[in-house]
């Protein structure tokens, strides 16, 4: 019983005597718990297939739909409020696109099929790069980012791309549900550790004041397609934090999400290279 409950029993009870009406109910039991996490295992491989494929397919159209809204914008319609439909279209098309490209990217994360390139990345560069792309965008909202980033080089081994998007997506986050007129604080710096048998750490840690009250956990916004917004008046996928808990994990990282009244706190850490 104690290694069917820890789940290294694999071939089934054999009692003889008064025991074994109850290890062929348990026989039975195991059977059904094993039978169950293959459907639910064959449930999870079905749907990131499906989400692969369509946001595949979809790729084409929305490439051509863009392309030819391109073609439109430059060109002087008649009558003139003609443009501005054609900046519109513009603008949805392009958050399609990024939906759908996110939707690739989860569905790629779940089922480990994404290639790493990892090399010998400074944290604090590229944390620099990314506030210095994602300014404009948290700016208008009047939100203040305030780094505090370690003096010295950091490094970690990682894949840049990959971890340049985990930045992106907390930096997205920040700018679509931080409070208007708040101050983002993000912080870089390496842990000591206790004893000479563990390694240090990086920690990327970015805070902030959710606009909208956070009436959710913190395990439940890394899940796919959840948001802080409830009321879903932004323009987020809620795929943002899922990708990110993915892509640092992939990395060999850990990713954590604290909640506490509406103050949201995500961090990063890897081990130090």
């Amino acid at each position: 019983v104690g290694q069917m409950r820890s789940g290294s029993l694999c071939e089934p009870l054999s009692v003889s005597g008064d025991f074994a009406g109850l290890a062929a109910d348990l026989n039975d039991i195991m059977d059904g718990v094993n039978r169950a996490v293959e459907e639910q295992m064959h449930s999870e491989r079905m749907k990131i297939e499906l989400v692969t494929n369509v946001s595949h397919d979809l790729k084409t159209p929305l490439t051509s739909i863009i392309n030819y809204v391109d073609l439109l914008g430059r060109e002087q319609l008649r009558p003139d409020f003609a443009n501005d439909y054609v900046q519109i279209i513009d603008q949805k098309a392009k958050r399609l696109k990024n939906l759908v490209q996110d939707l690739f990217e989860i569905s790629k994360a779940n089922s480990g099929a994404i290639d790493l390139e990892p090399e010998r990345i400074d944290v604090v560069a590229l944390a620099e790069q990314t506030i210095a792309e994602m300014d404009e965008r948290v700016n208008p909202s009047g939100v203040e980012i305030k780094a505090q980033l370690a003096p010295q080089r950091l490094f970690v081994w990682a894949d840049g791309r990959k971890l340049h998007r985990v930045f992106e997506n907390l930096l997205g986050n920040v700018s679509k549900y931080a409070m208007d007129n708040s101050r983002v604080y993000i912080d870089i710096r390496e842990t000591e550790p206790k004893s000479t048998e563990v390694k240090k750490m990086v920690i990327f840690e970015v805070k902030n004041i959710s606009g909208a009250p956070l009436n959710i956990s913190a395990d439940e916004l890394m899940e796919r397609f959840k948001r802080g917004d409830e009321s879903r008046n932004t323009e987020g996928s809620g795929l943002g934090l899922a990708i990110a808990k993915d892509l640092v994990k992939l990395m060999n990282g850990v990713f954590e999400i604290t909640v506490d009244g509406d103050l949201f706190k995500a961090t990063v850490m890897m081990e130090k290279a």
